[in-house]
């Protein structure tokens, strides 16, 4: 599964805001709903589903980066975005590292096998070290999207 199948471009954020762990996952789960993938209703239970899995076990897999996930109704197909905190975050990693690089995902709770894909490309592409100090370090919205775009065609970025 590509970064292209899921990731929302209009919902990447380049330098978040928040300094907590719900306030980043409410961040991006606002730019998603700013970017019409998510209903501006089922905002508020998409959060606490999220937070609820967090709940858990973290899902800050180490290495400065978390990859925060929920099965959610309130969407038709799987849907996620991006997010950079140059400053890092407190997400209680398996590492305990702070953590900078984030990936967002809302799937549809019936559809378990993209969720899972999703879980797995991320995970593949993020081991490549050079490729997470790349995003760690974008600036822009639109270099995020770029460097995305370079791991979907070219496998892993280096």
């Amino acid at each position: 599964m590509k970064f292209s199948d899921f990731v929302s471009a209009e919902a990447i954020r380049s330098h978040v805001e928040a300094d907590s762990k719900e306030g980043v996952i409410r961040e991006m789960t606002q730019a998603l709903v700013d970017a019409g993938k998510i209903a501006p209703g089922d905002f508020e239970s998409i959060v606490k589903a999220i937070m609820k899995r967090e709940d858990l076990g973290s899902t800050g897999i180490g290495r400065g980066v978390a990859v925060p996930h929920t099965k959610h109704p309130g969407v038709s197909r799987l849907v996620g975005t991006v997010a950079v905190s140059p400053a890092g975050i407190d997400f209680e990693s398996l590492d305990g590292e702070r953590v900078q690089l984030f990936f967002l995902l809302v799937s549809p709770p019936d559809r378990p096998g993209d969720h899972l894909r999703a879980l797995e490309s991320i995970s593949r592409q993020l081991r490549d070290d050079g490729f997470c100090k790349l995003l760690k370090a974008a600036k822009e919205p639109e270099a995020i999207q770029h460097l995305l775009e370079e791991a979907d065609s070219h496998g892993v970025v280096s």
